[in-house]
């Protein structure tokens, strides 16, 4: 019975302690440099209002700047990995500034959810003093753990009526909502998956943050096919965001691949610069339900837009 006990124990200490990788899972080393991908950039380090110093890259554009995308990445790995979402960027127009929360890659410290937010916050400021950006033409786009850390750090930024509008892919409700679906998704964990997830704070959730967002315009953008994190978080996001908003659901992607694939970067583009012009319009209501692979359907009151992509291949 004894041995019962402590094999208990020490399973449930190692998944506690596993938890915290649910959400971070930091890589120092860097697999790739922009250089090899032949885009220019620079290294940019900046500070925290708590004392450390991260880093990122500056992407210019490679024609006179559309605007500025602030990138942030999801939870596994660093830049070198994640640059992959966005280094077809200054190639259509775009400045991009993309940086390695604490603890990841060359950033100091260690991860955890608030301070993360302290990082989106010096990133924003960072932005304002980088000489090619025009600090009234900025976006945010973030995937996955950076689109929820986009949502709620805009939600409080003094910086965020300056916006021109937030991008977020593959995004979730809550941090402690989506480590009770991974849990459950095991059988050795199937058993804690409440318990567990009431390790994991359930502060700053975005499904709370988003509608404080306005009047910034937002694009949400999923894959039905997602199997890391459910379509249903993504609909539960637009239904609670304010009224500039669009939902934009694709079948066939896995989870945050949907811009490998040229079409839907091309359609990202135009979305922007309809921003930019003045010619985007707010999606009031919207029911999307595709039924082809790769279609994406925004139905607004009175008007249907059904544009169809193709499958792309999976990042290996």
């Amino acid at each position: 019975m004894i041995h019962y006990k402590t094999f208990f124990l020490i399973l449930c200490i190692s998944l506690l302690s596993g938890c915290n990788s649910l959400l971070f899972q930091p890589e120092k080393k860097h697999y790739i440099e922009p250089e090899q991908l032949n885009i220019a950039s620079r290294d940019i380090y900046f500070n925290t209002r708590d004392g450390l110093t991260l880093h990122g890259w500056f992407l210019p554009a490679k024609k006179p700047a559309r605007a500025t995308i602030l990138f942030l990445h999801g939870n596994a790995q660093n830049i070198s990995t994640h640059i992959a979402s966005v280094f077809w960027m200054p190639d259509a127009g775009f400045n991009v500034f993309l940086f390695d929360y604490r603890g990841y890659g060359y950033s100091e410290g260690t991860p955890e959810l608030e301070g993360l937010l302290v990082d989106f916050d010096a990133a924003v400021e960072a932005l304002q003093h980088i000489r090619e950006v025009d600090t009234n033409k900025i976006f945010i786009f973030g995937q996955s753990l950076g689109a929820a850390i986009s949502v709620t750090g805009l939600s409080t930024s003094p910086y965020q009526e300056k916006i021109r509008g937030l991008i977020i892919e593959g995004a979730f409700t809550g941090y402690r909502d989506i480590s009770r679906e991974v849990l459950s998704k095991f059988w050795l964990t199937w058993p804690f998956q409440w318990p567990l997830s009431y390790t994991i704070t359930d502060c700053c959730r975005p499904l709370d943050a988003i509608s404080l967002i306005k009047p910034v315009p937002i694009l949400i953008i999923h894959s039905k096919d997602d199997q890391i994190i459910p379509v249903h978080h993504a609909i539960e996001l637009h239904a609670a965001a304010s009224p500039e908003k669009q939902l934009w659901l694709y079948e066939g992607y896995s989870h945050i691949q949907i811009f490998k694939n040229k079409e839907n970067r091309v359609r990202l583009v135009k979305y922007l610069d309809e921003i930019l012009t003045g010619k985007n319009r707010p999606i009031k209501e919207a029911l999307i339900n595709p039924t082809v692979r790769g279609e994406v359907l925004s139905l607004t009151k009175g008007r249907t837009m059904n544009t169809k992509s193709n499958k792309t291949s999976m990042l290996k």
